[in-house]
Formats: structure tokens, sequence, C-alpha cells
């Protein structure tokens, strides 16, 4: 009776014990999970890079989720979430846009592990 009774008091930490290391496995991979990018930058001098809208709407059209889309320099930076969209999204931005425009495959920690790294991270 005294063993049951001990185990009934322990019980809510032992639940709230198991349900944080649940809630910290299931979390683990979205906080240290990869983004992947693509970055559109023209190859040469005199070119501009396309427009970020242009650019949505086409993929868009192909059904290619696009997370967002920032123009940073003369570069454009696509970010998706997954690997298969960036790679169909490079696989159609090469038969879109005419020669002249560079296109990388981008991959890089989660935004929130840049903000908190104590060394600068870039990408491109």
């Amino acid at each position: 009776m005294m063993k049951n009774h001990a185990l009934l008091r322990r019980m809510p930490v032992l639940l709230a014990l198991a349900s944080l290391v649940l809630a910290v496995v299931l979390l683990l991979p979205a906080l240290f999970g990869k983004e992947t990018a693509l970055q559109i930058s023209a190859a040469r001098q005199g070119i501009t890079v396309p427009d970020g809208f242009y650019v949505y709407q086409r993929l868009n059209a192909e059904g290619i989720h696009i997370k967002s889309i920032t123009p940073d320099k003369n570069t454009l930076v696509i970010k998706f979430d997954s690997q298969e969209q960036s790679t169909a999204a490079e696989k159609v931005l090469r038969r879109l846009l005419p020669e002249g425009f560079d296109i990388a495959q981008l991959e890089h920690s989660s935004e929130w592990i840049s903000r908190i790294s104590p060394r600068k991270q870039s990408i491109g």
C-alpha cells in the first residue's frame, strides 16, 4: 500500500518528464533542420536579376511552393520547404531564364541558428 501511494505521488512528475522528452524528440529535427534555397545571379555585367514576382508566378504555375524570395545585392535568393521543391525549381528556372544567369543550390541552417551563432554565416 505504501509503495502504491509513493508511486501515485510521483506520477505527475513522471508524466511531465515523459512529455518533455517526447516534445524534445519531436521538435529536434525542426530546430536543427536545413533550409534549401536557390541563388540566381547574373553571370556577366549588364544583366539584371529577374523580377522576384515574375519568378514566383512562373514557379507557382508549375506547382512549386516557395517559402520566400529575397533580393540580395545583385542576386535573388529563393527559399523552399524541401530539397525536392528546390531541385524542381532549378530545372524550371534553367528552362525559363535566358543564358547569362547562374543558378546555384544553397543549403544552410535554419534562421534561428544564424541569429544565435557567434560567427557570421553567409550564403553564396
